[in-house]
């Protein structure tokens, strides 16, 4: 249950955290150019790289930093750099050519269902 809690407030400070990057930086650059989620996306890609490394490399660490940072506070602020870590784990074993099909299907099955969701809710 320990690590439901650990979770919920990660993601409570992610999920808030998210909001205020991207409307700050929304507000100072504009919409044109989604700049709030781009920020938002390679910060957490940076987060998420040296959480899960460092936690990695201490396992003396207790491992409710796992479940709030990573996951909790990470998985609430975005999941692009989930996606981006897997495909470097996957990189990193060895498989180039199945982390090369997980990013490229990812991107292009994830925008035909953007739009699949998109055109399914303007027909109803």
């Amino acid at each position: 249950m320990q690590k439901y809690l650990f979770i919920a407030f990660g993601g409570a400070l992610g999920s808030m955290a998210r909001y205020w990057v991207g409307s700050t930086i929304a507000n100072r650059m504009g919409t044109k150019f989604p700049y709030g989620t781009f920020v938002i996306n390679i910060t957490a890609c940076v987060i998420i790289g040296f959480s899960l490394t460092f936690l990695g490399k201490r396992a003396g660490l207790n491992p409710a930093w796992r479940f709030l940072v990573p996951v909790g506070f990470i998985g609430a602020y975005s999941t692009f750099s989930t996606y981006e870590w897997e495909t470097l784990s996957t990189i990193r074993s060895g498989a180039f050519l199945l982390a090369a099909l997980y990013a490229v299907s990812s991107l292009i099955l994830g925008l035909a269902a953007v739009w699949g969701g998109s055109v399914i809710a303007e027909i109803l």
